[in-house]
C-alpha cells in the first residue's frame, strides 16, 4: 500500500504538469481552468483524440517554456529594432 505523503506528492505532481496546460490557457484567457478542460474532453470525443496531440505540444513548450523564449521570442535591443 501507498503511504498518504506519497499519494499527495503524485497528486500535486499530476495536477501540476497534466492540468498545468489547461490552467496556463485558463490564466491567459480569463478563462476557468475546468471549463477549458471540460471543452478539451468533448472536442477529444468529436474528433477521435487529435487534440491530444496538441496537448501534448503544448505541455512540451510549457516545460521548456524558458529554454525556448530566446529562440520563439528574441529580443529587441531598442524600440527601433522592428
Amino acid at each position: 500500500m501507498m503511504d498518504k505523503e506519497t499519494i499527495d506528492r503524485s497528486k500535486s505532481l499530476l495536477e501540476l504538469h497534466v492540468f498545468g496546460v489547461c490552467a496556463w490557457f485558463g490564466e491567459r484567457l480569463g478563462i476557468r481552468a475546468t471549463t477549458i478542460r471540460m471543452y478539451f474532453i468533448y472536442l477529444s470525443f468529436f474528433t477521435l483524440g487529435s487534440p491530444i496531440l496538441l496537448y501534448a505540444i503544448f505541455s512540451f513548450i510549457l516545460e521548456h517554456k524558458e529554454q525556448l523564449k530566446p529562440w520563439l521570442w528574441p529580443r529587441r535591443r531598442s524600440v527601433w529594432d522592428l
